[in-house]
């Protein structure tokens, strides 16, 4: 294994109505909408992504939100949860935010020396805010409803769920670079480079789980960084000759992506870095417009009209 994953570029999932997840991840999480664009293979449903404030690798989370789809079963074979950073003293303001939003939450409890604050988003998606005792020095997005002081850093963590251990340990070991750091009953850690949020994986394994079905208020998949598109195709390469089944490089506009599964079944991708989400609206202005790639211009207004309304601060 000669290339190895920095950490998380992004984790995507499933939701419902795009307004309700749009209001909740912007002004209830506080996150920013830095690109409206749509599924590239299914253009009648955007794609939103969420991020700080240039949607820098690590910090985002976007999102298929497909109008009346049904709900899915969070189990086996899935990312089963995500875990964004916050600041050390944040999480009784979280609590109290989240709390006055309408959003239940657990209690806060205290995981690898950071404490740990759980709940869903309105379709049922697991999500938690962390805490890291040695800080996280990432630049947050700046709100109303969320101060910078408190606001999200980026992604912290995902929790993988499968019902054996040992070839998705091998995986994320030999395939992906990562290191293992321990083992906390059924729940194993892993970290890319020097670990820390933004770089972590926690594996749950879990024999008895129910298979999961990927739907509303599930992940679809969870991307991990790779610097530059020569390194994306030797990886794929290597990928390949272990014997996995990979996709050919698919071109997302602000990255490039290829996409396999891992043994216990979760859908990983690896994606580039660049060239981010600046190169088609100024870092000001983003996620103001409907954006799409130009192999879908010609189509712009039909694929415009077959999308709902959304509205989103200026």
């Amino acid at each position: 294994m000669g290339i190895r994953t920095s950490g998380l570029h992004h984790v995507t999932a499933i939701g419902e109505n795009p307004q309700r997840n749009a209001d909740f991840y912007l002004r209830t999480l506080g996150l920013r909408l830095v690109k409206t664009t749509v599924n590239f293979d299914s253009t009648g449903v955007y794609h939103l992504y969420y991020g700080d404030t240039s949607g820098r690798p690590g910090s985002l989370m976007t999102f298929f939100p497909w109008q009346s789809i049904e709900s899915g079963r969070i189990g086996s074979g899935q990312a089963t949860a995500t875990a964004f950073s916050v600041p050390a003293n944040s999480i009784g303001w979280w609590k109290q935010h989240l709390a006055a939003a309408g959003v239940e939450t657990t209690r806060v409890t205290n995981r690898d020396e950071e404490d740990v604050l759980g709940f869903r988003d309105p379709d049922g998606l697991e999500l938690a805010l962390v805490a890291h005792p040695q800080g996280d020095p990432r630049d947050p997005w700046d709100t109303p409803s969320v101060p910078a002081e408190h606001a999200i850093r980026g992604l912290h963590s995902v929790t993988m769920t499968v019902a054996r251990e040992a070839d998705t340990s091998d995986l994320l070991v030999d395939g992906l670079g990562l290191q293992f750091r321990h083992q906390d009953g059924d729940r194993l850690r892993f970290a890319a480079g020097e670990g820390g949020p933004g770089a972590l994986v926690d594996v749950r394994v879990d024999p008895n789980a129910p298979e999961g079905y990927v739907a509303g208020g599930t992940v679809h998949h969870v991307a991990w960084r790779v610097p530059d598109d020569q390194t994306q195709k030797e990886w794929r390469d290597e990928l390949v000759g272990r014997g996995l089944e990979v996709t050919e490089i698919r071109d997302r506009q602000y990255f490039k992506s290829i996409y396999f599964r891992e043994p216990g079944g979760v859908l990983l991708e690896i994606a580039t870095d660049s060239p981010g989400f600046d190169i088609d609206e100024p870092l000001l202005e983003l996620g103001r417009e409907l954006k799409l790639p130009p192999w879908l211009e010609p189509t712009r207004e039909d694929i415009a009209n077959s999308l709902p309304p959304l509205d989103v601060p200026a």
